[in-house]
């Protein structure tokens, strides 16, 4: 969908708030988008962990194995992984703001 012209992009969605997503997401700077871009360690060991008990884990040194799948399949599991990402990455903003608001409170 980010493919598509923007002129396409807004007749097939519908929704203004879509459309404003959208426009701020191409007004942002690239430097921005790769901050935004780069999941803390926290993340990137928990989706980590998270594909590696959806494929099965075997230790490397005792198995020599090759994981063989359809295209559907591999779609599916980047799915799961780019929407568990987007999850814990809210969940860390969420936890973040938190712990500012507990920090303002007891001040």
């Amino acid at each position: 969908m980010m493919n598509q012209p923007n002129s396409q992009m807004e007749s097939t969605s519908g929704n203004s708030n879509v459309n404003l997503l959208w426009q701020y997401v191409q007004s942002l700077d690239l430097n921005t988008v790769q901050q935004l871009s780069q999941p803390s360690p926290q993340v990137s060991a928990i989706m980590e962990r998270n594909i590696v008990q959806t494929l099965g884990t075997l230790p490397p040194e005792n198995f020599n194995f090759t994981i063989s799948t359809s295209r559907e399949n591999l779609g599916q599991l980047l799915v799961s992984a780019m929407m568990s990402g987007y999850f814990l990455r809210k969940a860390e903003e969420r936890l973040s703001w938190e712990q500012q608001l507990a920090t303002l409170d007891q001040e």
